[in-house]
Formats: C-alpha cells, structure tokens, sequence
C-alpha cells in the first residue's frame, strides 16, 4: 500500500498525561472509503487517539497526516471530519433541523441551500418530516441518527464515531449498526469508530485496531483478528475461547492425555516448554467418533447456558485433564441426541485450528 493512497496517516503518536503514557508509538494507515474500529478494554487508550485526531486533544509528540497535509497542530476546526459523541450532545434548545444546520449556519450556508441539505440529510438518516421536534421529544436512536446527520452535514472528509451505540438497548443497537454501516458505504466517507464491544466491530469494520495499555496489539480484518490473533491477550479478548496447558516437546504437543503433532497445529516446529492452548469453542466438534480420527476424546456435559437457536454447553474431559471446556451446540443437536446434563458425548478438537501462546 503506497504512502499515496493513505487518506489519514498516524506516526509514532505518543501521549502522556503527567507520568502516566495514555499512548505509546502508535502508527497507522488508514485508507478512503475504510471504517476502521478501535477497539479494546476501558483504559485502553482508544477515545484518548481519537480525540488527538480530532484535535480535541494534542500528543505529546508524533504526527498526523490528513489527505496528505500535516495537521499535527491544527486547531479542530482546521480539520476536516465530523463527529458522533456516546452521549449525542445534541443542543436541547434547538429543534432537529436546527441541530442539523448547525455546522453549515457558522459557514453561513445561504439559507434555501442550508434548509435543501438539512432536507436531504433527515431523508438520508431515516427522520424526514422530523425538523420541527426537539431532541427530548425522540428516541435514544433517534437522537443518535439526528446526532448523525448533523456530523455529516458538511461532508466532511473523516466521520468520527465515539461509541455511539453503547447508550442504546440492544435491539436499537444491532439495527442501527447496521444503518451506520449501509450509510457509510454508500456515501464512501472514511470513518473512524470507536467501542469496546467486540460485536460491534466484527460486524461493522472493514479492519479493526485491537488496543491493549495505550499500546496496539495487531491491525487486521475481522477475521483475522478472530481466526489469527497476534497475541494472547487479542485471542481472549476477541470472542470466547478455551485456554489450555500444554507442553511442547519434540515436535509433539502434550495436551492432557493427548498427543498433537505440530505439524497438524502451525506446519513448523515451536521452541520446547510450556505453552497455552487456545482454541474456540466452533472448533471443538461433538460427533460421532470414525476410524482413524485423531484428537478424539470421550466428554461429559457438565452445564448448558441457553441461547435461543444455540447453546453454550460446558463440558469437562478426563483425557484434558477435566479442565472444564465451552462449546457451541445448536438446540436442534441437543434435542436429536438427548443431551443434557450428566450425558457423555465423543468430542474431537481441530488440531489447525489451535493456537499456542
């Protein structure tokens, strides 16, 4: 990817506050038309970064590039983006299309073209005919697709969302996201979101930024922070995941009672001792054992944690020590087979989908 094609360039960006380092040599790429999800625990440094493109906040050093111009030092006002906060922080004393307008009146828009693009925007966010009402007369999502239209009313070059879907119900939540990610593709503007709910991002993003203690822990898609975390703190923080003892030793690993040729796990051989195992719950299959399968293991059903269409069934094997184990079961399975609580059932890991830490 050559250094032109970046819309947004972050080099070296450090920040502390006093002794304490909010960022630590922070570097990144972003390209036009990407939504790129920061995403990581409280703390983690992730609004802090946002804020300091934003110019909300200044780094103590390091440089941002926007569409090629330095704006290290620029004022907010001198950079081209639009902004969603958690909280709306819409003007409660102005009415929707006020709140809309608000951008374009301080560039003193002619006013036919402000009440035109105001139009366009409610129609666009999914609100037409919603000017004359105040904020306190809608929804949380409402609020926040009226927060929305008023970030984007200046057509900005850079959207920046700062968790803004983690004061909605759940069922506002995923519906939304969804219009947030259909709207950004279609206006191609290159976006920056923030959150902490892993959902979110997976679903949402076209890569994510998994940040850990001001620092990133690995840039990627969203399936491949899943499926090929950098580090063990990405694997267990990214979805849910068994986390074993093993030893490796002579190209063979040890894993309770059973024995994995490394070659099945990562086709190279890894530095001897003790290792941790992580592996998803999809990738420990419940069925029936056939000849020659490798990595079997007789299981007993220990809790099942429902769902709706599937379960997280925790089961426990004494070929794994009798470490406890989640699984993911379909309801249809559980009732085909007559599982519950106290069954045994065959099990058998998928040794290329491990990953030691």
């Amino acid at each position: 990817m050559s250094a032109a094609s970046h819309y947004l360039s972050l080099s070296h960006l450090h920040k502390a506050f006093g002794n304490f380092v909010a960022l630590q040599d922070i570097n990144l790429d972003i390209v036009p038309g990407e939504l790129i999800c920061f995403l990581g625990p409280s703390g983690c440094g992730k609004t802090t970064l946002l804020r300091i493109i934003a110019g909300l906040e200044v780094q103590t050093h390091g440089a941002i590039y926007q569409a090629g111009k330095d704006i290290s030092r620029a004022h907010p006002a001198e950079r081209d983006y639009g902004i969603v906060f958690q909280s709306y922080a819409l003007f409660p004393n102005l009415n929707v299309a006020d709140n809309v307008a608000y951008g374009l009146v301080n560039r003193k828009m002619a006013r036919a073209l402000v009440s035109k693009r105001v139009q366009e925007l409610l129609k666009l966010v999914g609100l037409p005919g919603s000017d004359s009402k105040y904020p306190s007369q809608l929804s949380g999502g409402q609020q926040q697709r009226i927060a929305l239209a008023r970030a984007l009313a200046t057509s900005p070059g850079l959207l920046l969302l700062d968790e803004p879907l983690s004061a909605l119900d759940a069922l506002e939540r995923v519906r939304l996201r969804q219009e947030i990610r259909t709207l950004q593709q279609s206006l191609g503007v290159t976006t920056i979101m923030v959150t902490h709910d892993q959902e979110e991002a997976l679903s949402m993003a076209d890569r994510i930024v998994v940040m850990n203690h001001g620092c990133i822990e690995q840039v990627g898609t969203p399936t491949e922070i899943y499926r090929e975390p950098a580090t063990a703190f990405v694997a267990e923080f990214v979805g849910q995941v068994n986390v074993l003892q093993g030893i490796v030793k002579d190209s063979q690993l040890f894993l309770g009672n059973m024995q994995i040729d490394m070659h099945d796990i990562t086709g190279k051989s890894r530095q001897a001792g003790d290792v941790k195992v992580y592996l998803r719950p999809e990738d420990i299959l419940a069925r029936p054992i056939l000849a020659g399968d490798a990595c079997v293991f007789q299981a007993e059903l220990i809790e099942i944690d429902f769902l709706g269409a599937f379960c997280h069934v925790h089961v426990q094997a004494p070929a794994l020590s009798n470490k406890p184990l989640t699984v993911y079961l379909s309801l249809n399975f559980l009732a085909e087979q007559q599982l519950q609580v106290g069954s045994k059932l065959a099990m058998k890991l998928m040794p290329e989908r491990i990953k030691l830490f």
